[in-house]
């Protein structure tokens, strides 16, 4: 079956995907019957182009990363992110995509919210590694996605490539999701790892935005912004929260921090940048702050780029789910992955997952 895809923002996330369903086309042909044809690219400083028939993806990127626009690759130019969402609109393909990687707006979720709403109301399906969609927008663009028999789903937006939304939607049938705590932001993980080894704060940091890790403004990273909106994400999703990261008791990280990490690491502790949420009678409460941990906790040994997520349950206790290292691969998996489940439901009866958390 074909697929017809609209990128939306094309940075390192974007052009690492278009590399990954090339290398992957084989695979996703025999396993589940499906071509995925990139038709639409739209990015911010680099134009944007459209051809029905397909554009040369790998390409595109090429011509990107060597500074030059989208139409270097002899695709035809396109108007603005919304004409290309369009566009696809009107393709006659059985599954029509937007694929929305743009960067992260803390403010509002623009205009990634925009972009996946346009696209579902248009009849298309909707995936997003952006983590402002479910963070601000959740239950309605849930519903709405419901309403036009379409799938969003964005399970990029938190810990890359590892299954936490799926794991919940998929293996946990009337589990109720009572909290949760975890370590869910690599720079300040891999900040704090180097801090209690004795390098520098400046040094670490810009060693992640090297990696292409954190962006070359890392405010988003360090004062902890970017774990709120996943944490508001998590909350949203898996305990129907209906917050904004605004909404989140944050606290960041800094060269200050450098003395509360020696001093914990002296006690046999360590310090995490900690994101929870907890149900009370009062709602659902959340923070993101470093939080001194004993040894023995499985987020104090977590070092550099690792993440986990510990979820608490009223069935099974607490299950904890660990993502030893990440990239830009694993994250550009989570987009494929969630390109795979579209395939899956199409074949499945239609409105097989209802509003909310199923989704």
């Amino acid at each position: 079956m074909r697929a017809d895809l609209a990128l939306i923002g094309f940075g390192h996330v974007g052009r690492r995907f278009a590399r990954l369903i090339e290398e992957r086309r084989d695979w996703l042909s025999l396993d589940y019957d499906l071509d995925c044809r990139v038709v639409g690219i739209a990015t911010r400083h680099h134009s944007s182009v459209f051809r029905m028939a397909g554009v040369d993806a790998v390409a595109c990127a090429v011509s990107v990363e060597g500074g030059h626009p989208l139409n270097e690759s002899g695709a035809p130019l396109a108007g603005d992110s919304f004409d290309v969402i369009r566009r696809l609109s009107e393709s006659d393909a059985p599954l029509k995509v937007l694929v929305e990687t743009t960067t992260l707006d803390i403010n509002a979720g623009q205009p990634a919210i925009d972009h996946v709403r346009a696209a579902l109301q248009a009849g298309c399906h909707a995936v997003t590694a952006n983590k402002g969609p479910a963070a601000f927008a959740f239950e309605e663009l849930s519903a709405l996605a419901y309403d036009r028999d379409a799938s969003f789903l964005f399970e990029g937006a938190v810990m890359d490539g590892v299954p936490i939304f799926n794991l919940v939607r998929e293996t946990l049938p009337a589990v109720e999701i009572t909290g949760f705590r975890g370590v869910i932001n690599s720079t300040t993980n891999h900040i704090l790892s180097a801090l209690e080894d004795g390098e520098g704060y400046d040094a670490a940091l810009q060693r992640m935005q090297e990696m292409g890790i954190a962006e070359a403004d890392p405010s988003l990273d360090v004062d902890g912004w970017d774990a709120a909106a996943k944490t508001a994400a998590l909350a949203n999703v898996l305990m129907r929260a209906r917050m904004t990261p605004q909404a989140v008791d944050r606290e960041g990280i800094g060269p200050g921090t450098a003395r509360l990490a020696m001093a914990a690491k002296a006690r046999g502790a360590r310090v995490r940048l900690v994101a929870s949420a907890r149900r009370t009678p009062q709602g659902v409460l959340t923070s993101v702050r470093p939080v001194e941990l004993p040894e023995a906790d499985l987020l104090a040994g977590l070092r550099g780029m690792a993440n986990a997520l510990v979820l608490q349950t009223d069935l099974l206790g607490e299950i904890a789910v660990c993502q030893l290292s990440g990239s830009l691969t694993q994250t550009a998996y989570a987009l494929l992955s969630d390109l795979v489940a579209i395939r899956r439901r199409q074949r499945s009866a239609p409105h097989a997952a209802g509003p909310g958390r199923s989704l």
